[in-house]
């Protein structure tokens, strides 16, 4: 387990063979460093079906909030289970998770600021953006909220000083570049990889900017 920061709010991350990496690189660049990680890595050979994951998890969490990037299924059970028991919000996008309280948007980008998880869905989730535009063109755009991965504040660079009109196109396409979803997850409920939810929306995020110009 590793730990960074003091005084800020706290969340715990469960990663297997590095699957949260973008994430945490994406939290600490982007989140300003207001946030403390700590960082629980599962990387041993596990078996098909886990019955008792206790083997796995720690004893006690000790968070504001837990983010579950772990790709066996038993484990993100278990361990919402354990979230729900200590009152610990657990956040597992991508996921169906059944056990316990787990909030599991579509993608980390479709999650939406909510009570109960703090600073963290303040800052990371939905996109939240706000443009200026002159001349036809997106001369600044700022990012309130964003993918915790960073796509939205990596593509919001990659459209500055742009033509509206190739912007509308061009934000969702760079997002995409940037998303660290597995494109081949096709979501039979949305029609659509994770990776292309995350261009619609942000797309659709820009578009509101637009109206309110």
């Amino acid at each position: 387990m590793k730990t960074w920061g003091f005084n800020m709010q706290t969340i715990a991350i469960f990663q297997q063979n590095g699957s949260g990496q973008s994430k945490i690189a994406g939290i600490n660049k982007f989140g300003d460093r207001e946030f403390a990680l700590n960082i629980y890595n599962i990387d041993q050979d596990l078996p098909l079906v886990i019955d008792d994951a206790s083997e796995y998890l720690p004893d006690t969490i000790e968070a504001d909030i837990v983010l579950d990037y772990l790709k066996h299924r038993d484990l993100s059970e278990d361990l919402s289970l354990m979230c729900h028991r200590l009152n610990i919000p657990v956040i597992a996008s991508g996921r169906k998770i059944s056990s316990g309280k787990a909030v599991c948007p579509p993608t980390c980008c479709t999650l939406a600021a909510q009570e109960g998880l703090g600073e963290y869905a303040e800052v990371f989730g939905a996109p939240k953006i706000d443009i200026q535009v002159k001349d036809e063109r997106i001369r600044d755009i700022r990012v309130f909220r964003g993918a915790p991965c960073g796509a939205t504040w990596l593509a919001a660079e990659k459209v500055r000083d742009m033509p509206v009109e190739k912007a509308l196109t061009r934000f969702g396409l760079e997002v995409q570049f940037f998303c660290s979803a597995n494109p081949a997850g096709w979501d039979p409920m949305y029609g659509k990889s994770p990776v292309h939810v995350a261009a619609d929306i942000h797309s659709a995020a820009l578009k509101t900017c637009l109206k309110r110009k």
